[in-house]
This record gives structure tokens, C-alpha cells and sequence, in this order.
């Protein structure tokens, strides 16, 4: 197993504890000199707050062991291609690298359909590597986005049986 392989497995055990809660499953650790130093999961809807990404969690938990805002010589692994609050949160964060497991076509800003981690306007760009473990990565949020559909469906169905619409 080789070292991004080993932390994004840690990325992926946070992601689980999102899926317990009923979130989307997103996890992110932060990494300094081998070290784990910030841990995140989503947490949107439980915590009710849009700033509740894996990404920021771990930041705020890293900065704090860090005694600082800058994570310059930090590695960012991530259940999932960063959203642009999260990636931007990097780039401001100074973030060196940053490892995705998956890529997200629909939302993604580390390059599906923005880079703001290497946007090179900016004073700071971060390395991007993705694909770590992408099966499992991937897996994770297609179970979860299928099984949330299937609730939905039933929801909706339950609703129109309720109203008295359904046969």
C-alpha cells in the first residue's frame, strides 16, 4: 500500500462516518510529516450549515494543531474532487497538495469543471493527484446517491397516496 493510498483510506473511513449520519459520504484528512493533524466529514444537514464540508472541518482542525492558518507543507486527501468553497479554502489555506479519490464531473474545481487549485491567477496553486482508490471512492456516493433516489421515489409515492392521488 503505498502512502496516498494509506491516508485516503483514512479520507474514506471519515466518508463512512458521513454515510452513518445520512450525509453524502465525503471525508477528508489533512496530512503534515506523516502525520494526521485535521479529520472532516460532511455534515451539512446535520449540523444545518453550509459550511459543514469535510474539507473545511478538517482545515479548522489542522490550522488549530498547526497554530496557524497556513498549511503550507500540509497534504489534503479527499473522498471526492473538491466543490469551489472547499477548493478555494485550499488555495487559501496554502495547501500543497491536495489527493482525490474520486472526480466530480457535475461540481468539481480541481479541474471537471474549474481548477482553482492550479488557477494560476492566484498567488498560491496546490499539486492535484486523483484517483486514489477511485473504485471505492466512487462506490460509496453511487450506493449512497441510489439508495437516496429509491427514498425520494417512495417519499414522493407515500405523499401522493397520503393526498389521496394514488390507486
Amino acid at each position: 500500500m503505498t502512502t496516498d493510498e494509506k491516508f485516503m483510506r483514512q479520507a474514506y473511513n471519515q466518508a463512512k462516518k458521513a454515510l452513518a449520519l445520512g450525509e453524502v459520504p465525503i471525508g477528508c484528512v489533512i496530512v503534515y510529516e506523516g502525520k494526521v493533524i485535521g479529520r472532516g466529514y460532511n455534515r451539512r444537514n446535520t449540523d444545518k450549515s453550509t459550511l459543514s464540508h469535510a474539507e473545511i472541518t478538517a482545515i479548522k482542525k489542522a490550522s488549530k494543531v498547526m497554530g496557524d492558518w497556513r498549511l503550507e507543507d500540509c497534504t489534503a486527501y479527499i473522498t471526492l474532487e473538491p466543490c469551489p468553497m472547499c477548493a478555494g479554502a485550499m488555495v487559501q489555506a496554502r495547501i500543497r497538495r491536495v489527493v482525490a479519490g474520486a472526480m466530480n464531473p457535475k461540481a468539481g474545481c480541481a479541474g471537471s469543471v474549474l481548477n482553482i487549485l492550479q488557477e494560476p491567477g492566484f498567488n498560491h496553486q496546490v499539486q492535484f493527484t486523483e484517483g486514489i482508490l477511485r473504485e471505492e471512492c466512487s462506490a460509496i456516493l453511487k450506493k449512497f446517491f441510489a439508495e437516496l433516489r429509491i427514498r425520494n421515489k417512495r417519499q414522493k409515492t407515500d405523499l401522493c397516496f397520503d393526498k389521496g392521488t394514488g390507486v
